[in-house]
Formats: structure tokens, sequence, C-alpha cells
């Protein structure tokens, strides 16, 4: 049964929401359906979370920014994602729901490269934006968090990598949020087209520790035949900040999509990161670190299902849990009938620094089919005392001993990252939240 929720934004507000960003009639006409879709369907139900009194409708929906004139009146906070040795050529920043800074190489743009805001996006490549958009990765009735995110998105992005175009350096996004009431309904929409390779980098941060609003972000990777995506994203949302995360990807033949992902939020959050390997031969590889703290709950499923022959998956995810934190880690390795000779491989660690910190790791393989390899480790543990014990005894203070073993842990994850931009920051947002 549906639980009933009050939700303070009606027809009429999306209707005039929809007309205030000139969007085309479809764009309309999909969040007016998704509207009424979502007073039916049910909530999520991730695996051993219940997520249905979290706080996902409480929020100011369309806050504005000021629009950013340089890169350096940002506040350190935001200075330490970006580049601090060169300009970033290709960056897009979004301030509350403003998209307030935007660069893109003008080589890049000679070849056709789209990089915009997604109001920018629907207003100038329509059918484009339309194409993809909530059609392939994520439906619009998949539950009642996706319909609200279809009738209410507020922001994101648009990465559109045309044919046989290589891009050599990362693209970033980072969406800010200084109002604490603000919601973050954002919605990344990346395609790769054949035989094109992209590195996008995106950034999520907030500062409401008290206030109460949350995040409901949708992500679609579509990378088409022979296309290479790698996906690079630091979640650090403030403690008032409910998220709920839907990152999937598609991959056409002989296609690779990676996916790293640094889950540093303060509040509850449920996120699932999907590939669906379509075609033969076709790779998707999912590495993800994760640090709670104070009394969070997390639920994280990270999920590649294979569907094309000789396609390989794997997933990678290490998680260290705090004072009375809780992590559920869900790792699925899904080979369908007809993916023959296709390989899922999974390791999935979660290490609890207190007594009444929890963890849970559920590694999980469905074979459909015969002529396949895979494979899966998973471990729960607390801090080794003796390691602690050793490490004090050479005058470590405990607290700084284990900063180290917490870096240590999660150093197997970080190093293998394939995105240098999101180990670097990854390694500062770690370094904060342990101290």
């Amino acid at each position: 049964m549906a639980v009933e929720v009050s939700l303070p934004y009606d027809k009429q507000y999306v209707t005039e929401y929809s007309n205030k960003h000139n969007e085309p009639a479809w764009m309309k006409e999909l969040r007016l359906s998704a509207l009424e879709k979502s007073e039916s369907l049910p909530m999520p139900k991730p695996d051993k979370t219940n997520i249905e009194k979290w706080n996902f409708t409480e929020f100011s929906h369309d806050v504005e920014g000021s629009i950013i004139d340089s890169l350096d009146n940002l506040p350190p906070e935001i200075q330490d994602f970006l580049d601090q040795e060169k300009k970033p050529e290709n960056l897009l920043i979004q301030h509350n729901h403003t998209a307030a800074y935007s660069a893109l190489n003008k080589e890049l743009e000679d070849k056709g490269v789209i990089f915009t805001d997604i109001h920018t996006a629907l207003r100038d490549h329509a059918d484009l934006v339309k194409e993809y958009y909530m059609t392939e990765a994520v439906a619009v009735d998949e539950h009642r968090l996706t319909a609200l995110h279809a009738a209410l998105m507020n922001s994101g992005v648009f990465l559109y990598v045309p044919k046989d175009v290589t891009i050599e350096q990362p693209l970033q996004s980072i969406f800010w949020q200084d109002d604490d009431r603000a919601s973050l309904i954002n919605h990344v929409l990346v395609v790769a087209e054949q035989n094109s390779s992209v590195t996008y980098v995106e950034n999520y941060i907030s500062h409401n520790t008290e206030a109460q609003t949350s995040a409901n972000i949708v992500t679609e990777v579509i990378a088409k035949d022979n296309a290479k995506v790698s996906f690079g994203a630091v979640d650090n949302f403030a403690a008032g900040t409910t998220v709920y995360s839907n990152r999937r990807g598609m991959a056409g033949r002989d296609a690779r999509i990676e996916w790293a992902l640094g889950q540093m939020n303060e509040g509850n959050t449920a996120a699932e990161n999907i590939t669906h390997l379509v075609g033969d031969n076709s790779e998707g590889d999912a590495k993800m670190v994760v640090v709670g703290r104070g009394s969070q709950k997390q639920n994280f499923t990270t999920n590649i299902r294979h569907f094309g022959k000789e396609s390989d998956g794997y997933i990678l995810q290490h998680g260290v849990m705090k004072d009375k934190s809780s992590g559920i880690f869900n790792g699925i390795g899904k080979i369908d009938r007809g993916a023959t000779k296709s390989n899922a491989e999974q390791e999935s660690r979660v290490l609890m620094l207190s007594k009444d910190a929890r963890g849970d790791a559920n590694p999980i393989l469905l074979i459909d089919e015969d002529d396949v390899t895979a494979g899966h480790a998973a471990s729960v543990g607390r801090v080794d005392p003796v390691q602690l014990y050793y490490m004090m005894s050479r005058g470590i203070p405990k607290k700084e001993a284990e900063r180290l073993i917490i870096h240590g842990f999660l150093a197997p994850v970080v190093n293998q990252l394939p995105v240098e931009a999101v180990k670097n920051q990854l390694r500062q947002v770690i370094e904060r939240k342990v101290n």
C-alpha cells in the first residue's frame, strides 16, 4: 500500500514552473503525468532499510543562487573541488538552482560536444534530450521517488559527446547548495555516441546541519557501441539533507562504463548504482568508498546486470562506519540467460570503528546461464585491537591511529579509482570526516 504524503506542489505549480523555464510541451506533459503517478506509486524498498518516513517532500523547490563572475571568489570549501594548478576549461557550477558558471573548451564546442545545464539543454536541444530523458535507463513510474523526480526536476546537466570524439580532459560539475531548505532534484544525462570517450566528474555539497531538506538525484549514462564513459562523483551533503540517488548506466557493444563514487554524505542516504551491460563484450566497473558517522543510516545497492555475451562486471566497495552510524552494502551480479562467457566479480568490505556502529555486506550472484564465471568476497569487522594497540604503543595517539587505519582500509579502493580528480577530492573529504 502506498504511503500517504503531503506534497506542497500541485499541477498548477508544476505548469507554472515549466512555463517559467520555457520548456517544450513534451517536458511539461511528462512532468504533469509523473506528478499524477506519484500519488499512487509505492516508495522504493531498499533491502533491510525502511525509508518510508524519511523526508523527501518537505523542502524549498525553486531557490535562486548568484552568478559567479570569477572562480577566485568561490569559498574555500568549493575551491577544494577545483584543479588548483590550472583554470578548469570545462566546468559547470550550479549555485542552489541557478546555473552560475559555465565554461567549455572552444575546440570541443566546435566538435559538437554539448555540456550545459539541463534547462538550457531543454530549450536549445529539446529533441536530443527527449530521445534519452527517462526513456532507457530510468523509467518515470519505477516508484514514487522517480515519479516525484520527473515531476519536480529543478536542476541538472546534459553532456553529449558526438560519434568518434575523444575528450582527453575531464568535464566537471559542482552542485552547491548554501540555502538550508533548498532541495536538489537533479538530473544528469550523459550520452556518448559510438567510438567516443569522456571522463565526467561531479561534486555535491550542502551546509544545512540542522534545517531539513532532501536531494533526489537521477543520473543516466548512455554509452553507445565502443564508447567509454568514466564517471566520478563525490557526494558531500550535510546532515540535514536526506538523499536518494539513482545512478544508471546502459552499455552497448564493446562499450565500457566506469563508476568511481565517494559517498561522504552526513545525512540518511539511499543510493542505487545499476549498470546494464546490453551489448556483447561490454564492461561495467563500479568502485565506491563510504564513510558513515554520527547516527546516520545508509543503504547502498550496486548492481551490474549482464545481457550481452562475454560481458564483464566488477564491483568493489569499502565502507567505514563510525559512532552510531549504520550501513547496508548490497552487491549484485546478475547474468541473464543468453549472456554466455560473461564474468561477474564483486568485493564488499565494511569496517566498524565503535561498538554502536553497524555494517552489513551482502554479496549476491544471480546466474541464469551455464557457461559463465563469477565470484564474490565480503567481510564485516571491527578494528583489530592488536593493530590499534601496536600503533599506540609506538607513541601514536588513539585518534591518529584510527585515522591511519581508516585511510589504509579505504586506500585499496581509492587508489584504483580511474579518475585522478576524484582520488584527490576523496582524500581531502575523507580527511575532513575522520578528523
